[in-house]
């Protein structure tokens, strides 16, 4: 994450080392990283989340993307999932590997 709020991502794919599926998402405007053993989640500051990596380990959000894209306070990370919290439903979205 760099001070202008973009990321810049290296590594091996599988583990979240390519964002270019997300690459335009993480040009500008990414307030936190989060992540969990091979996937990344970027809190942007609109309150939305941008995901990449496994698609097992929370990499893969499309299921719960309509949920992300506005109101996220705040994101959670374990070792395979994420969880973001937002704080103006009370609610919290969970995705990621449910073992």
């Amino acid at each position: 994450l760099k001070l202008d709020g973009s990321v810049v991502t290296w590594g091996d794919a599988g583990s979240g080392g390519s964002s270019e599926d997300v690459e335009s998402q993480l040009a500008e405007n990414v307030a936190h990283i989060y992540a969990t053993r091979k996937a990344f989640a970027a809190l942007k500051t609109d309150g939305s989340v941008v995901t990449w990596g496994d698609r097992l380990q929370g990499g893969g959000s499309s299921e719960v993307q309509t949920l992300l894209k506005t109101g996220v306070h705040h994101v959670y990370s374990t070792g395979r999932s994420f969880a973001a919290f937002q704080a103006d439903h009370y609610a919290a979205v969970t995705w990621g590997d449910e073992g």
